[in-house]
């Protein structure tokens, strides 16, 4: 550290579709929903994170909530910058400083990218306040986060399920060999979720309730050694709009989210297609990691297990695995050479 570290603040953000979280020394400073509500008079900055999440769904004419991110990729570059420039400011609000210091910022990428994508990102960051700005792929971030040594000439293979996309990739020598990033992903479970009350018990719910629903009986098999209980959901009946209460039981969303799981299965039986045959053997012998908030889905790893007929081990912490590993990438930016400058 130089004589003037103090006037430059170093920030690792994991820009998520679902969550948003940010590094700083080592340490998880923010950890909020991906949501902005703006005032729709003056296009103002009302709540950003948690506060906002709970106006969601609950607005009126005056307020808007907006999700910036929609499938990993900023879909509303307004509202990310103002994001981004709010969560840094978390950040800073502890400490009283006479200058804001200058920020060398490493945020994570979808691997699946385009340039146009990758160009928002680091224009919203900018925008923010970014001085330097470096990326890294989330597949990348994960490994480093889960301590797998990237660098190393064997292969790791990731599968990073998030809220917008599954990312899976096969590394090897700091570099990405084959990878697949498809929108298949949290936010797919809850639409499914949404669909399936609609159809099959005629009963409207929104996000958050099917948030829920997925948080307490979501699972991706339908016999479980430890079930969860029956989950009571509430809402307005489809032809009535009078109320009516309707118990869930795992089985019933492991049935709704079979479809978009095999999805996830078909792209990582995929990828492993296209991995050379000498790292194809690394991650048998290994196993194969999983990551992100999807990874949380009860029965999961036992599922891909069966059907890739490798072993498929869940990260620590899944949901701040990626934010960990780009923590790390920016601790070590002048070592690694898979940062995109």
């Amino acid at each position: 550290m130089g004589l003037f570290s103090f006037l430059t603040q170093e920030l690792a953000i994991d820009l998520g579709t679902a969550n948003s979280i940010i590094i700083h020394n080592d340490k998880i400073v923010v950890d909020e929903p991906s949501i902005v509500a703006v005032d729709t008079n003056t296009q103002k900055v009302i709540a950003i994170g948690e506060k906002a999440r709970m106006m969601h769904g609950k607005t009126h004419e005056h307020i808007k909530t907006i999700r910036p991110l929609r499938d990993g990729v900023i879909a509303d570059f307004d509202a990310a910058e103002k994001m981004i420039r709010g969560l840094i400011r978390m950040v800073n609000q502890k400490k009283t400083q006479l200058f804001s210091p200058a920020l060398k910022i490493v945020i994570c990428v979808p691997s699946g990218s385009t340039e146009v994508e990758l160009r928002a990102v680091r224009d919203s960051s900018e925008h923010a306040g970014g001085r330097e700005v470096l990326m890294i792929y989330e597949p990348m971030a994960a490994a480093l986060g889960m301590g797998v040594d990237v660098e190393a000439p064997e292969g790791h293979m990731v599968v990073d399920i998030g809220g917008g996309t599954t990312e899976i990739a096969v590394i090897s020598l700091g570099g990405i060999v084959s990878n697949e990033s498809i929108r298949i992903a949290g936010d797919e479970f809850t639409e499914d979720i949404r669909e399936y009350m609609r159809h099959q018990h005629n009963i409207k719910i929104g996000e958050r309730t099917a948030e829920d629903i997925k948080i307490k009986v979501g699972s991706a098999l339908p016999d479980l050694d430890e079930p969860p209980a029956d989950y009571l959901v509430r809402g307005p009946h489809q032809m009535t709009a009078l109320p009516i209460e309707i118990p869930i039981s795992y089985q019933e969303i492991a049935h709704c989210l079979d479809r978009s799981i095999s999805k996830i299965e078909t792209a990582i039986l995929a990828t492993l297609e296209h991995t050379p045959p000498e790292l194809y053997a690394d991650i048998y012998r290994k196993g194969i990691f999983l990551a992100g908030g999807g990874a949380l889905l009860r029965g999961l790893d036992k599922r891909l297990t069966e059907k890739t007929k490798i072993p498929f081990h869940v990260a620590e912490d899944p949901l701040h695995c990626v934010a960990r590993g780009t923590g790390i990438a920016l601790k070590n930016s002048h070592r690694f050479k898979f940062l995109i400058k």
